[in-house]
């Protein structure tokens, strides 16, 4: 999730080993919009005036402004809306509508917070939510609570306050996200923990994987698969006989993702991908990104010396153009081992980043779907 109006920033990441320098627009969270929402039906019920923005007050103490899309009010209730900006690196939620419906309560000094149609229902443990309640996360519950008891203070020395979020596209996006997975049904949650996302999405991500660690082992399972992508997801399902919440997309982020293992006490992980990905872990890299790391031919090249390949092929190797390209030349050459060899290197690396704590089954597939190599055992 992601925010604007914070101008172009200079954007350093240290997160997930990753140093990462771009000028980049940010854009504001889905909680963000929610509590700027809420802020704006609450003053327009105080001043009996349209909003047009509002300043936020961030978790970090910083304040952001956001611009009001829809106003309506009366003299006790009110319907605000903010359309999500994604900035520079907008996800499925950006775009979106979130709207807020307050009214006021005769429950004194007390703000309720409720989800209503399009915010997602919690059916499954680990997510740090209660069960068959509104995906709203606590931190924009809690930017919320500030927000409104900032302004209402008059207003809550004798009455409540009720607030009703919602997203009337949220069922739609609902399965466009993480949310199935995670058990989170019939829309998008209500998510964000600074109330702004910085662009390529590395703390949303970071988040998100962690998120899918906790919910699998809150049920109960210590194995888990590690897969590079939707595709490799689906051939591993083909093949894997786990739970759905046992599948975990971890996306470039592998080096991070096994040290999350690590951390949530998983005992066994198949780290599941096509020769792209898999290539680069090979040689030890925690991050994937097309943008962060390329391929090193010479590497693959060795490997296939190491096979007892022909000159010729090693010679071909270090002039691929992309590691598809590099297994298309070693299949074509029947080059026996090769495939194999790259696994045992990603098996390697994926243990030293785990500090040996989890056991490591690697699966190269083709874009195919058929299973090139695989590595399995400690």
């Amino acid at each position: 999730m992601v925010n604007s109006q914070i101008r172009v920033n200079t954007v350093k990441q240290i997160q997930l080993g990753v140093e990462e320098k771009t000028q980049l627009r940010t854009g504001y969270t889905t909680g963000s919009s929610a509590t700027a929402a809420a802020k704006a039906a609450l003053l327009s019920v105080i001043n009996q005036d349209m909003v047009d923005n509002v300043d936020v007050l961030l978790p970090r103490r910083s304040r952001i402004q956001i611009p009001i899309h829809s106003c309506e009010f009366t003299s006790n209730m009110a319907r605000c809306s903010v359309i999500k900006d994604g900035g520079d690196d907008p996800d499925v939620t950006h775009g979106a509508e979130i709207v807020v419906e307050i009214s006021i309560t005769r429950e004194i000094n007390e703000i309720e917070i409720c989800g209503g149609e399009g915010v997602g229902t919690v059916t499954k443990p680990g997510l740090g939510l209660e069960l068959d309640k509104p995906a709203i996360n606590p931190v924009p519950k809690k930017m919320i609570l500030e927000n409104l008891r900032e302004i209402g203070q008059e207003i809550l020395l004798r009455n409540g306050i009720k607030v009703v979020i919602s997203v009337p596209k949220g069922r739609e996006l609902g399965p466009k996200t993480d949310n199935p997975r995670l058990g989170i049904i019939n829309g998008i949650s209500i998510l964000g923990t600074s109330g702004i996302v910085v662009p390529f999405s590395t703390a949303s991500y970071a988040a998100s994987i962690r998120q899918s660690l906790d919910v699998a082992v809150a049920m109960g399972d210590d194995t888990v698969v590690l897969t590079t992508g939707g595709r490799s997801e689906d051939f591993a399902r083909k093949i894997i006989d786990l739970p759905e919440h046992c599948f975990v997309q971890m996306g470039d982020f592998s080096g991070y993702t096994i040290q999350q293992c690590s951390k949530s006490n998983i005992k066994c992980a198949s780290v599941v991908g096509f020769i792209g990905k898999l290539a680069k872990m090979a040689v030890g890299v925690k991050q994937t990104h097309v943008k962060g790391s390329k391929v090193d031919m010479g590497f693959l090249a060795g490997l296939a010396e190491q096979c007892n390949a022909e000159k010729s092929v090693i010679e071909d190797i270090k002039k691929a153009n992309t590691a598809r390209h590099v297994s298309e030349i070693v299949q074509e050459s029947n080059t026996v081992g090769f495939f194999e060899l790259i696994c045992a290197e990603v098996h390697k690396h994926m243990r030293q980043h785990s500090e040996e704590k989890v056991s490591i089954n690697v699966i190269l597939f083709d874009f195919d779907g058929s299973i090139l190599a695989r590595k399995t055992g400690e």
